[in-house]
């Protein structure tokens, strides 16, 4: 049995099997989804992509690192978060009990 189980969520609407029932995720793909949403609900990746010095793009990457890191299903101190391109960014962290999670943002 799952220990997390949410609603999947995808371009922002309820994601519907073939008889329009909600589809569900668990666990791991349940905490990334989580933390996607808690980063876009913060406000701080549009800061982030807005922002031109590298200084405070640094400052708004290192917000949303402490952020993710408040979420108690994950191991402290491995949230991470890269830029693979101007606007686009990945974050790594590790579950407690599901292993390493990536959310592209």
């Amino acid at each position: 049995m799952s220990e997390y189980v949410d609603l999947l969520i995808v371009d922002n609407d309820l994601a519907l099997d073939p008889s329009n029932q909600p589809r569900l995720i668990d666990d791991r793909a349940c905490i990334a989804q989580d933390i996607a949403h808690m980063i876009r609900d913060s406000g701080l990746l549009v800061t982030l992509v807005a922002e031109r010095d590298r200084l405070r793009q640094r400052d708004c990457i290192q917000q949303m690192e402490l952020l993710v890191e408040a979420d108690e299903r994950l191991v402290p101190g491995t949230a991470r978060i890269t830029q693979l391109e101007p606007g686009q960014y990945l974050v790594t962290a590790k579950t407690l009990k599901f292993g390493l999670i990536e959310v592209s943002l």
